[in-house]
């Protein structure tokens, strides 16, 4: 089973939302999706100022197993990216909850996170992805 921590939301597409203390969304993919990708080899991420809309592609995650779309969890506009994943994208698989963390996002609206999963929810749809 991946390790799913529990201050996180989760979206069905895989990816994690940590808000902090001043309503930044960080937003990076799971242990679940970094597993089934396998070594990651390179990030494309968005630009700084850029305004991206939940569910539309945001990033993109390379791996040796193949290239996968990074949807944003919740609109916003990206306030920061995660520099030192240009030169070391393995951060990714060797710290996906921490360090590993893709972009952060001014979120438009800081209460429209209803649409996603709580850690149980989201095990729930890995296990039956598993299942498969």
């Amino acid at each position: 089973m991946s390790n799913t921590p529990s201050d996180l939301l989760y979206a069905e597409t895989h990816e994690w939302l940590r808000v902090d203390e001043n309503g930044i969304g960080y937003i990076g993919i799971s242990d679940f999706a970094q597993e089934q990708l396998g070594d990651i080899v390179y990030v494309e991420l968005p630009d700084v100022g850029t305004d991206i809309v939940q569910g539309e592609e945001a990033a993109v995650v390379e791996s040796v197993k193949a290239a996968s779309d990074i949807y944003s969890p919740v609109s916003g506009t990206v306030v920061e990216i995660n520099e030192a994943l240009n030169d070391n994208p393995e951060i990714v698989n060797e710290d996906v909850y921490g360090r590993g963390w893709f972009f952060a996002v001014e979120m438009f609206d800081p209460d429209a996170t209803d649409h996603l999963l709580s850690p149980d929810d989201y095990d729930a749809v890995c296990d039956g992805e598993q299942g498969d």
